[in-house]
């Protein structure tokens, strides 16, 4: 089984964010961080699961175990106004899957995806620091 764990941060809520997605996969690690301009918190949460979610189709990963400290509102498939939309990906980036769990850690478990999530974030503001400079 694949392990995955995920972590959206933002600097400012509504802030510079990032998403980062750590992958075990049977001791072949991938690390990716996802700068994702200026959002909320929770909703940079849902973009690492939604980043994470491309990768595993992509790869072709069919068992999956997600890891997050985000309450997400997956497993109740459903959420409300503007997590509606990204949620409804979400959703349909799963059902490609042959087994999709999410469970959730607590912060200390999540470093590794936590730490990708603030790289994005540096990433992001320098990114802004060149357009300006431009």
């Amino acid at each position: 089984m694949i392990e995955v764990y995920i972590d959206g941060a933002s600097a400012g809520n509504p802030g510079p964010s990032g998403a980062g997605v750590f992958i075990n996969n049977n001791g072949v690690v991938e690390r990716h961080s996802f700068p994702l301009g200026n959002m909320e918190n929770h909703e940079a949460e849902y973009h690492a699961l939604i980043k994470a979610l491309e990768i595993c189709v992509a790869n072709k990963y069919q068992v999956v175990s997600f890891r997050t400290d985000s309450n997400q509102a997956i497993e109740k498939r459903f959420a409300k106004n503007k997590y509606a939309l990204l949620l409804e990906r979400a959703l349909k980036l799963s059902d490609e899957l042959d087994l999709f769990f999410m469970k959730w850690i607590p912060n200390i478990e999540n470093k590794s995806a936590d730490e990708l999530a603030r790289r994005a974030i540096r990433l992001n503001k320098a990114e802004e620091i060149h357009e300006q400079d431009s």
